[in-house]
């Protein structure tokens, strides 16, 4: 089991994840798209990355937004693997 980040480690790992934010024992980002086919195409994308690494977010669909939930539910908060996924999430990009 991964351990989880401490405060000290969170406010480290946030500094180079834009949009990121630590909440209710996750990380959340809102990310916005021109069209929901845009938002599912990204989605899809992060299921892929997810798959890879055995590290499967929650993800909220509302029409044009998404937001992406990180958290490792085994160790009841944020560890490196949440880090690791959101630094390649930000790597993603939709193109119509």
């Amino acid at each position: 089991m991964s351990a989880l980040l401490t405060e000290n480690q969170m406010a480290e790992a946030l500094k180079p994840l834009g949009g990121w934010s630590h909440k209710d024992k996750a990380l959340v980002k809102r990310f916005q798209f021109k069209t929901y086919m845009d938002g599912i195409r990204f989605v899809e994308l992060i299921a892929v990355e997810a798959e890879a690494r055995d590290h499967h977010p929650d993800i909220l669909i509302r029409y044009c937004e998404v937001v992406a939930f990180l958290s490792t539910h085994s160790a009841g908060g944020v560890t490196q693997r949440d880090v690791d996924l959101a630094k390649a999430i930000d790597t993603i990009r939709v193109y119509p």
